[in-house]
C-alpha cells in the first residue's frame, strides 16, 4: 500500500495554453462564471486562463508556444522578450512560486486535430496521478492514457510546475471551433477527477490495480527534403487511427507523386497525434507509443 498523506488544499483548471483550443477556453469561462460547478468542500478551485492575447486572437500562441515555456531557465530569466515566456513567469508565481499561492493538483485542458478520443496525457509516474488515472479510466472507459514521462528528460509543459496533475486532451476537433459532444464529456471528466480528490482528501479514494498507458517512444516527422519542404502526407490508411496498432510494412505516407511510404521498425507500436495541424511546425507527423500495463499499489492517507 502507498500512503500519501499530503491533503489537497488547492486545485488549479486550465485552459486556453494554446488559444485557439476552445473547448479549454470556453470551460474555464464556464466554472469561472459558476464557480459553484467546481466548489468541493475540501479544497478550494482555482480556474484560470493560461494565454489570454492568444485566446483573444483565437491563435495558438502569439510568440511562441507557451506549453514549451516552463523550463528553469526561460522560468529565472531576469527579463522575457516573448509574451508567453512572460506568462509563463507570470503563471509560475500564481501556481507554484509561494506557499500562499500554490497548488496542489494541476489540471491542464488541451484540444487537438488528431482523432485522440478522451486522452489523459501523463508527465510523471507519480503514485497518485496513476491511482487518479485508473480511476478515470474505470468511469469513463473510452479514456486513453498517455504517458510523456521519460525518467531523467526534464519536460517544459505547464504541467511540470505541479507534481501532481496531468493534462487532458481532446479530439479529433478543428483549431478555433466548439464542438458540444467533447465540451460535455471532457467537463464530466472534470467533475470525476474533483469528485476523486474530495474523496481522497476524506480517506476513501477509490483504487484499480492496473492501468493500461501508451508509453512515449520517439517522434516521426514527414519526408521532407534536404530544404525541409514536405515530399508527402499520412497515408490515408494511417489517417485517424490513433492508439491503433502499426505493424512493421504497414504503410504510414504518401508522397505527392503517389509513393508509398512503409513503417520500417520491427515491432508493434501506436501511433498518436496523427497529423496535428499544430505540430508541423515541429517537425512531428505522428507519435510513436507501446502498449505497457502498469501495476499499481492502493492508495491510502
Amino acid at each position: 500500500m502507498t500512503v500519501f498523506s499530503p491533503r489537497i488544499n488547492r486545485v488549479a483548471i486550465v485552459g486556453g495554453t494554446h488559444g485557439n483550443e476552445l473547448i479549454g477556453v470556453h470551460l474555464v469561462k464556464k466554472f469561472q462564471q459558476n464557480p459553484d460547478l467546481i466548489a468541493r468542500s475540501l479544497f478550494e478551485s482555482l480556474a484560470l486562463l493560461a494565454n489570454p492575447l492568444a485566446i483573444a486572437a483565437v491563435r495558438r500562441y502569439v510568440d511562441t508556444d507557451l506549453n514549451r515555456c516552463f523550463d528553469r531557465g526561460t522560468l529565472q530569466k531576469s527579463e522575457a522578450n516573448l509574451y508567453e515566456e512572460q506568462r509563463a513567469r507570470e503563471l509560475y508565481q500564481t501556481l507554484v512560486a509561494t506557499e500562499a499561492s500554490k497548488v496542489d493538483f494541476l489540471l491542464d485542458i488541451h484540444s487537438t486535430t488528431a482523432n485522440m478520443g478522451l486522452t489523459v496525457i501523463l508527465v510523471n509516474h507519480h503514485p497518485f496521478n496513476l491511482a487518479l488515472t485508473a480511476h478515470l479510466v474505470a468511469t469513463h472507459p473510452a479514456v486513453k492514457v498517455y504517458s510523456a514521462y521519460q525518467p531523467g528528460k526534464m519536460l517544459t509543459f505547464l504541467n511540470s510546475l505541479c507534481e501532481l496533475g496531468f493534462a487532458i486532451e481532446v479530439g479529433a476537433i478543428v483549431q478555433g471551433t466548439l464542438q458540444a459532444d467533447l465540451f460535455f464529456q471532457t467537463e464530466a471528466l472534470v467533475y470525476t477527477i474533483l469528485d476523486y480528490l474530495e474523496a481522497y482528501n476524506q480517506g476513501h479514494a477509490a483504487n484499480q490495480n492496473e492501468l493500461t498507458v501508451y508509453q512515449h517512444l520517439k517522434t516521426i516527422d514527414y519526408p521532407k527534403d534536404n530544404q525541409g519542404n514536405l515530399l508527402g502526407m499520412i497515408h490515408p490508411q494511417l489517417q485517424g487511427q490513433d492508439y491503433q496498432p502499426l505493424h512493421p510494412g504497414d504503410p504510414i505516407f504518401i508522397t505527392f507523386n503517389g509513393q508509398t511510404l512503409y513503417y520500417e521498425g520491427n515491432s508493434t507500436v501506436y501511433p498518436i497525434f496523427i497529423n496535428e495541424a499544430a505540430y508541423y511546425e515541429k517537425g512531428i507527423a505522428f507519435c510513436l507509443t507501446e502498449m505497457r500495463s502498469l501495476q499499481l499499489q492502493e492508495l491510502s492517507r
